[in-house]
């Protein structure tokens, strides 16, 4: 299974949309524009095509992960020593 078909699934499991994922992508300063996005979900014979490379993938999941839950507040436990 490649990268771009991984993109795929999350994409169709989640019902997400272009704009929903270059807003997510925006979350960790990955910039993508809605062609580029679309080149990689064309079909692998398709001219226009574009491998999904792994930078794209772990962003992508990254920025999810913020678009699902929002940012981590890392607050420092008190020590009662």
């Amino acid at each position: 299974m490649t990268n771009n078909d991984i993109l795929k699934k999350l994409r169709v499991a989640l019902h997400l949309r272009d704009e929903d994922i270059i807003e997510i992508l925006k979350l960790v300063d990955f910039e993508i524009s809605k062609s580029e996005l679309g080149a990689v979900f064309r079909k692998e014979d398709h001219p226009n095509y574009k491998p999904c490379g792994d930078q794209l993938l772990r962003n992508f999941l990254n920025g999810l992960i913020i678009y699902r839950r929002g940012t981590r507040d890392e607050k420092p436990i008190p020590s009662n020593k």
